[in-house]
């Protein structure tokens, strides 16, 4: 009868963890696409979105400036020498695609996404 009587307060213990308010995902410092996602759009006030599975997208624009996130550094240099990084700017395991006649309207917006992905 003394078994009963000693898991009562083990359960309870768990129980009162499962209403924890803090209880909530912790921010995964490791997924560089996401980190970079918030440091355009809280910090820099830049409107951007999230691309398929590797990709941010620069205001709400298909044309415009766009950002394709590589595991490392290493495989973007990678594709870059492969030839399939015509027009865009190594910045880590980042490469930021801006087409030639965007690039001078756009000065500006892309010192702020080079700021945020230098910071990764």
């Amino acid at each position: 009868m003394k078994r009963p009587l000693l898991m009562f307060p083990l359960l309870l213990a768990a129980l009162a963890g499962c209403g924890s308010s803090d209880a909530g995902p912790a921010k995964d410092e490791s997924d560089k696409r996401a980190v970079a996602l918030e440091c355009l759009t809280e910090d820099k006030g830049i409107d951007a979105r999230l691309d398929g599975d590797d990709g941010i997208v620069l205001n709400a624009d298909e044309n415009g400036p766009r950002i394709k996130f590589f595991l490392t550094s290493g495989e973007a240099e990678g594709a870059s020498f492969a030839g399939k990084a015509e027009g865009a700017e190594q910045i880590g395991s980042a490469l930021l695609y801006v087409e030639p006649e965007v690039r001078q309207d756009t000065e500006e917006l892309l010192e702020d996404v080079e700021q945020c992905l230098s910071e990764l």
